[in-house]
């Protein structure tokens, strides 16, 4: 697996095992995906994703205590809930939209609708890891650094300046 290596049973501080408490699973990917779609209030995602009630007051739930989607009454009438993306959420876009891009080539084919530019509506490109100078990367490249080392280098190369 190349250089690629850390600490598999260490969850704590772990971004990915954090994500995946958070989203749960199945369920809460494709509530996530209708609110990108749109959809904000739980009539909608019910009857479009065919979810059971009791299900989706669940994983709604979850994903409101997590900062993910924010639940708010309308003022028109204090009844009816709206549930929005948050700036949190709208952070999961990317992983979104790549395990979709990894469904699509690697379960089903390709996907309809397609995620398209709108300025020229030309299919985006795969979700791909980038260094901070925009190369492609790939798992030979990569390897795992502290972040206490990061700052220090961050420090060492401005001290340089």
């Amino acid at each position: 697996m190349g250089k690629l290596r850390e600490d598999l049973r260490q969850y704590e501080g772990c971004g990915l095992a954090s994500a995946l408490e958070a989203m749960g699973e199945r369920w809460s990917f494709m509530i996530l995906r209708a609110a990108f779609n749109g959809l904000k209030h739980f009539e909608e995602f019910q009857s479009e994703l065919g979810i059971a009630r009791n299900i989706l007051a669940g994983r709604l739930a979850r994903l409101v205590e997590h900062g993910i989607l924010e639940r708010t009454a309308l003022d028109s009438d204090r009844r009816k809930i709206v549930y929005a993306l948050t700036a949190k959420g709208m952070d999961l876009l990317p992983a979104m939209v790549a395990l979709r891009q990894w469904g699509d080539k690697w379960c089903q084919g390709a996907s309809t609708p397609v995620l398209v530019d709108s300025r020229d509506e030309r299919p985006i490109r795969p979700v791909a890891l980038q260094s901070h100078d925009g190369r492609t990367l790939d798992l030979a490249e990569l390897r795992w650094k502290h972040a206490e080392e990061l700052l220090e280098l961050g420090r060492s190369s401005e001290n340089a300046a």
